[in-house]
């Protein structure tokens, strides 16, 4: 059997190395009875002998991405606590200090005045840092200093603008909606820093979820993709852009042959209202969801893979205004049905908001049909909020905060956010209620030991007003400048009266 294998393995081989070499048929295997001169194998038309030319004409259009960024870090004294602590010096005394980082990516010019498209998180910073300087390296070496145009998070998508006076090349958007699972691609981007380097393969799966975001649906290759490819082009055998390449799923943070693009027919209408400044708005209803599964299907007599579940509804928001409740399951909206790989978030978010649309769902056993003025959808920043502090036990959310070596997180041992209407509303106070929000507590701190605990609200630090981090650490900062070793903390409890508590600073 090892043997009937690998032979038949190398004829497999063979038989693709002629038809690539001689352009003669190749393809599906022929019954050992059938007519000798119908038993040629046949490529599908337009398996490359080689991709150079192709490479000669799109490479000029794909450029080099890197940023300059300043970021600020936390300082401290290695030797604090023991008996060389001040030997060598202040180093800095746990104050601030900025470095300067920087990141790389590709992208690819789509006009011949000089729009650049790539990804969001190729020109945006990490943590606390400001990105001062965006250079475009044309594969010639050229560089040019780029103006961020628009970004959009949701889909990781970024315009830059370069300029001089001749035209540049430039690449086109072609129909994602046309490709089809084993069709050829080809990916030009810079992994690694190297340069212009280009990579061949197939599609390996269309419209790919990946995710549970409204975006989430990619196109997914075998063809290359390593760091330094994001925002760099995934192109067709017409040499059209049917992709954006975004990320790739690697237990060893190499590729290994599963890395995933953009869809252009996702990305091309955004890129172009980024180019145009306009805001990018999407449809909301206010609701979570969760999946239909097996058991959940066979309890109601629902088709497998068909609807999602609304697990709770936010008040004031489109889906509570229209009449749909938590329970109920979505098995289509406008028409179009709600299955694993075209998500209820992905039907909604590309609804315009205001439009009404009939949405069809299931109540007790029975179809209901409603009518659904769509909403617009929160920012990415503001639906965090909205979930900070949704459920006393999210363990994960209460320590998120106390894991970026935070000043506040080092002294106090708390993580805390301005309170926002937002928050507000989820802490049930007053929309005016000033102060900061107690968003995650070191159970090893003197916070947690007096009591403190997460969505307890900090009205004033030393008898001062408190509404931002700032502030608060600057009081902390003053406290320690003084030599006093505490902080008196008036603090409004999640139930129950204020009261002032010393909490001790570390």
């Amino acid at each position: 059997m090892r043997y009937a294998y690998g032979l038949t393995s190398a004829l497999l081989i063979g038989g693709a190395t002629i038809s690539l070499v001689t352009g003669q048929p190749a393809g599906a295997q022929v019954a050992q009875n059938a007519d000798p001169q119908i038993q040629t194998a046949v490529p599908r038309a337009g398996a490359p002998a080689s991709f150079a030319d192709l490479t000669e004409q799109l490479a000029p259009a794909v450029v080099n991405i890197s940023t300059r960024q300043r970021v600020e870090v936390q300082s401290s004294n290695p030797f604090a606590g023991t008996p060389f602590e001040g030997m060598f010096g202040d180093r800095g005394g746990g104050q601030p200090t900025t470095r300067e980082g920087q990141s790389l990516g590709s992208g690819f010019i789509v006009s011949a005045d000089g729009y650049v498209v790539t990804n969001n998180h190729v020109v945006t910073p990490q943590g606390n840092g400001t990105v001062e300087e965006i250079t475009v390296t044309m594969p010639d070496g050229t560089e040019y200093e780029a103006k961020l145009v628009g970004k959009d998070a949701e889909s990781d998508l970024a315009v830059l603008k370069i300029d001089r006076r001749e035209p540049f090349p430039f690449v086109k958007f072609g129909d994602s909606e046309k490709a089809r699972a084993g069709d050829w691609v080809v990916a030009i981007g810079n992994p690694f820093g190297l340069g212009g380097t280009v990579t061949s393969g197939i599609i390996s799966s269309v419209l790919r979820t990946a995710g549970a975001g409204a975006y989430d649906r990619y196109i997914q290759t075998d063809a290359a993709i390593n760091r330094g490819n994001s925002g760099g082009p995934l192109f067709d055998m017409q040499g059209n852009v049917i992709g954006i390449n975004n990320a790739i799923l690697s237990p060893s943070g190499g590729s290994v042959g599963v890395g995933f693009a953009i869809p252009a027919d996702t990305a091309a209408p955004i890129v172009e209202r980024l180019r145009k400044g306009e805001t990018i708005e999407r449809g909301y209803l206010g609701v979570s969801i969760g999946p239909v599964t097996e058991d959940f299907a066979a309890a109601l007599g629902l088709p497998r893979n068909r609807g999602e579940v609304v697990q709770s509804v936010v008040d004031g928001e489109a889906a509570a205004r229209s009449g749909i409740e938590a329970g109920d399951v979505v098995i289509s909206v406008n028409g179009r049905d709600v299955t694993p790989d075209q998500t209820l978030s992905f039907l909604v978010a590309n609804i315009k908001p205001g439009t009404t649309v009939p949405v069809e769902l299931i109540r007790d056993g029975k179809r209901r049909k409603l009518n659904v003025k769509v909403g617009t959808r929160p920012s990415a920043e503001e639906l965090a909020q909205s979930q900070m502090f949704g459920n006393d036990n999210e363990e994960d959310e209460m320590t998120a905060p106390l894991d970026q070596g935070e000043f506040l997180a080092e002294k106090l041992g708390l993580g805390v956010v301005p309170i926002n209407p937002t928050i507000a509303r989820q802490l049930g106070v007053s929309a005016d209620t000033q102060g900061l929000a107690v968003a995650a507590v070191n159970q090893n701190s003197d916070a947690a030991r007096k009591g403190i605990q997460r969505r307890d609200i900090i009205l004033s630090a030393n008898y001062q007003p408190v509404t931002t981090a700032e502030q608060l650490e600057a009081i902390v900062r003053a406290a320690e400048a003084d030599g006093r070793p505490s902080v008196v903390l008036r603090i409004q409890r999640v139930r129950g009266p204020s009261g002032y508590i010393g909490v001790r600073i570390q």
